[in-house]
C-alpha cells in the first residue's frame, strides 16, 4: 500500500477542509511549487492535487495549476472541476497521470458510457481515470461534497466497473480533516464486495498506525495522506521509508 501526499488548493493557497466545508478553512504557509519540490526531493513518485475551486464550479484555479503541474517531474494525481471528456483527454494527454473524476460522472448519466469508449484506442484512459466516491453514512456526496446522490454505493460500483473503470478513490467524509482515524470498516465493506476494484482510502489518517491498520485490510492500492503531513503527525521521512518498503511501482 503506498502512500499518496496530498495537496489541497483553494484561491492559489494551499489548504485543508474540514468534512469538506469552505467555511472551515485551514491554509497554510507553504506554495503549491515548494510542497510538490518537497515532496519529490524526499522520493514520493505520485501526489494527490485537489482543485478546490474547481470542484464546485470555480475555473479561476485551473491556470495556475496547469503551468505549475506541466513543469513538475512528479506523477500526478489530479481532481476537481473535470467536467467534459474534453477535459479528461487533455489532461491525460498533457502527462497527467491520472485524472479524478466525480461529480459529472455521477449526474450525467453519459459521462461515463462516452469515457469508456475512449479505451478502445492507442491511449487506454481508463487506466489513467480514478473513480472519486465520497462517502457520508453510505450516501455518495458531489459537488465539492454540498449535494447527495440517490445513487446506491454499490450500485455506482458496479456501473463503473461494467464500463471498464476499476480504481476507486473514497473519501469517508465523516472522517476527513479531523485526524481522528480512517475509514476502515467503509473500506473493508467495499473490499469485500468487489474483489477486483483498486481501492484508494482518504480522510482522517492521523499516524502511522492509522496506516498500518489501513494495511493491515491486505488489499488497499494506495492511501491519501493530507492535514496528517502539515500537522506533524507523520513525517515525511516516514513516508519515505514506507513507499520504499512497499515495492509499488506506479
Amino acid at each position: 500500500m503506498y502512500i499518496i501526499p496530498a495537496i489541497d488548493v483553494l484561491d492559489k493557497k494551499v489548504v485543508r477542509l474540514r468534512e469538506g466545508n469552505y467555511n472551515d478553512v485551514t491554509t497554510y504557509d507553504i506554495s503549491l511549487v515548494e510542497q510538490i519540490n518537497n515532496y519529490y526531493a524526499n522520493g514520493t513518485e505520485l501526489v494527490h492535487i485537489i482543485d478546490l475551486n474547481g470542484a464546485k464550479g470555480d475555473f479561476s484555479n485551473q491556470e495556475y495549476l496547469f503551468d505549475i503541474i506541466r513543469k513538475t517531474d512528479m506523477k500526478v494525481q489530479y481532481g476537481g472541476g473535470v467536467r467534459s471528456i474534453e477535459k479528461v483527454k487533455e489532461l491525460i494527454d498533457a502527462g497527467i497521470y491520472r485524472v479524478i473524476v466525480g461529480t459529472q460522472a455521477i449526474t450525467n448519466p453519459s459521462f461515463l458510457e462516452e469515457l469508456a469508449t475512449l479505451n478502445k484506442g492507442p491511449v487506454k484512459y481508463a487506466d489513467h481515470i480514478v473513480i472519486a466516491i465520497d462517502v457520508l453514512d453510505e450516501v455518495i456526496k458531489y459537488s465539492g461534497w454540498q449535494e447527495s446522490s440517490p445513487v446506491k454505493l454499490m450500485e455506482y460500483i458496479d456501473k463503473c466497473l461494467a464500463l471498464g473503470f476499476f480504481r476507486f478513490l473514497c473519501t469517508d467524509i465523516s472522517k476527513d480533516g479531523k485526524l481522528g482515524g480512517a475509514g476502515v470498516e467503509l473500506y473493508k465493506k467495499l473490499l469485500d464486495y468487489s474483489p477486483i476494484i483498486k481501492l484508494i482510502g482518504s480522510g482522517g489518517i492521523s499516524s502511522m498506525k492509522d496506516i498500518e491498520e489501513l494495511d493491515a485490510l491486505g488489499r488497499m492500492e494506495s492511501v491519501v495522506v493530507g492535514k496528517a503531513i502539515y500537522e506533524n503527525k507523520i513525517t515525511i521521512e516516514e513516508i519515505k521509508e514506507w513507499n520504499l518498503k512497499t515495492l509499488i511501482k506506479f
